[in-house]
């Protein structure tokens, strides 16, 4: 009788299991709301602020709706409406989600509360919805005692919310799209809701249950055709780090992370520069007194890895790339055409971490691991700049590939990165790769000699050295040292990159691209604007 009585109390109760589910499904969806916002909004600390402040306003609303209306409306039957009403709400952001974004980037607000209508047309009312099952619970709650009962009742949610955070975060978006995940929370939902009906359900109540996940599944089905706006997705995933995706459009196949075109290949012509700002990355070819001293160099950021691919085939010298997301060097190795090899070497790892660990010496490091609106504050310091001066041989060099605007309130980024490198190194050059004002891809060049080389000196050794591609176009860009009185030195105890790039939101961002002539030449530049986002998917693959 004993064990009998200890199993119906260790057994969760129904109001204990809608609480529970209901903390997975809120914590759940609140990790997943900055997978699904950041392509569009950027995943910087305000997104994310907006996202956090967004979840725990409609909960706390729902809260307090709920407990005033508990005594008289707390019922199993409410608890498995308000599970089913979220669900339904999680079908139509995974049929409709790219069309709930759009329907709110036109609203006029400052850029760093930009994400701020998405985020509560998204989120908040099936937020709001979970707010009242803590409540009602509470109010069914079995104990005798009113504290106990919302102590034990909270104490359940929150287990709950640990649950959801740690299986999305570590389980469900390493392994499954957006769409498959908003279909596990949904499918959970309803699965409670007909747990808790058991067996007294009714006919009404199992026709929504039936109809609900039919929508469910729909959604799910209806978003499945594998086109882009972008041109025809090839392979699509969710990463710890990022959302992924290779596009196919024509000859010309894209690495697109979070949404933004990273990297390009020809898929006719894998040798060619598709974006030009991959050509940028010979320049310390030119700027260095002896090329063939660059024995060995090392990439911090892999993307398609364009320019690893460019250095192992063109130039005898041992490349190291080291890359933080694992799936994008298997990605690189499946559509990107990556071989290692004893020339060619592939690490997962942070870069800064890499840096700080490596027992070797590089002659030049290429720094291509920020984004847009994503920049990982610790490779931008200086702290961080004089740790690869240290790992630099006497005479090595650094280049950063910035998105920045060359001048203007959008440039501060740029500019604070340019004084930072500026206190390590004694010259730093800048080469926008755009002949717009516009948001771009500025190749930043720090060296450890002390006289400053000029136009003129470069475009001589152009013409003099044979580096394995003309430089003369990209010579031209070379640009005088930006103002930097009103921007800060980057520092690992105060690198305000968010702010820095806060005035970029919006703005159109031009990536150049090299045309191909009929007898496979690069040619004449092609200008393509993009918005600071991505653009909508006609639907997801």
């Amino acid at each position: 009788m004993a064990t009998a009585n200890t199993r119906r109390r260790m057994r969760p109760t129904r109001p204990e299991a809608a609480v529970f589910v209901s903390g997975v499904a809120s914590m759940g969806l609140e990790i997943l709301a900055g997978r699904i916002v950041a392509p569009q909004f950027g995943s910087s600390i305000y997104t994310w602020g907006t996202i956090i402040g967004v979840f725990l306003a409609a909960l706390s609303l729902g809260y307090y709706r709920g407990g005033k209306r508990a005594a008289s409306h707390a019922s199993n039957h409410r608890m498995v409406r308000l599970l089913l009403g979220t669900a339904a709400y999680v079908a139509l952001l995974i049929f409709a989600r790219d069309l709930l974004l759009q329907l709110t980037v036109a609203v006029p607000l400052p850029s760093r509360f930009a994400s701020l209508p998405a985020v509560v047309l998204l989120f908040g009312p099936p937020t709001y919805l979970l707010g009242f099952i803590s409540p009602y619970a509470a109010e069914l709650s079995e104990k005798e005692q009113l504290g106990e009962a919302s102590g034990h009742v909270y104490a359940v949610g929150t287990v709950g919310s640990i649950i959801g955070a740690f299986a999305t975060t570590y389980f469900l978006i390493p392994s499954l799209s957006i769409e498959l995940i908003g279909l596990v929370f949904g499918i959970l939902l309803v699965g409670t809701s007909l747990a808790i009906e058991g067996s007294s359900i009714s006919r009404d109540s199992a026709f929504t249950i039936a109809g609900v996940a039919l929508l469910l599944v729909a959604s799910v089905a209806s978003g499945s055709a594998g086109i882009a706006a972008e041109g025809r997705i090839v392979y699509q995933t969710q990463t710890p780090y990022q959302e992924l995706r290779v596009v196919d459009l024509g000859d010309t196949r894209t690495l697109y992370l979070d949404g933004q075109r990273h990297s390009a290949m020809d898929l006719e012509d894998p040798d060619r520069h598709v974006f030009e700002y991959t050509r940028y990355f010979h320049l310390p070819y030119l700027m260095a007194d002896d090329p063939d001293e660059i024995d060995r160099v090392l990439f911090i950021g892999g993307g398609g890895f364009t320019g690893p691919k460019h250095f192992e085939r063109e130039y005898d010298a041992t490349v190291d790339v080291v890359e933080i997301d694992p799936e994008v060097i298997d990605v690189g190795k499946e559509y990107f055409g990556v071989e290692e090899s004893d020339q060619l070497n592939v690490h997962n790892a942070d870069g800064r971490e890499f840096l700080r660990e490596t027992d070797h010496t590089y002659d030049l490091i290429v720094l291509d691991a920020y984004k847009k609106d994503k920049v990982p504050f610790q490779l931008t310091t200086v702290e961080f700049m004089r740790l690869a001066n240290d790992r630099l041989s006497e005479d090595g060099i650094l280049l950063a590939n910035l998105i920045s605007a060359p001048s203007g309130p959008a440039s501060e980024f740029y500019r604070a990165e340019y004084r930072t490198m500026n206190r390590v190194f004694p010259q730093v050059y800048s080469f926008p790769t755009s002949g717009t004002g516009s948001i771009q891809n500025i190749e930043v060049v720090a060296t450890k000699e002390e006289t400053r080389l000029t136009r003129a000196e470069l475009r001589e050794r152009n013409e003099r050295r044979d580096v394995g591609i003309d430089l003369s176009e990209e010579i031209e860009t070379y640009r005088a040292p930006p103002e930097t009185d009103d921007v800060p030195v980057l520092r690992d105890d105060r690198a305000p990159v968010d702010s820095l790039l806060d005035p970029m939101v919006g703005q159109r961002y031009v990536i150049e691209e090299s045309e191909r002539e009929a007898n496979g030449n690069e040619t004449t530049r092609a200008t393509r604007p993009e918005t600071a986002y991505a653009e909508p998917r006609l639907a997801a693959g």
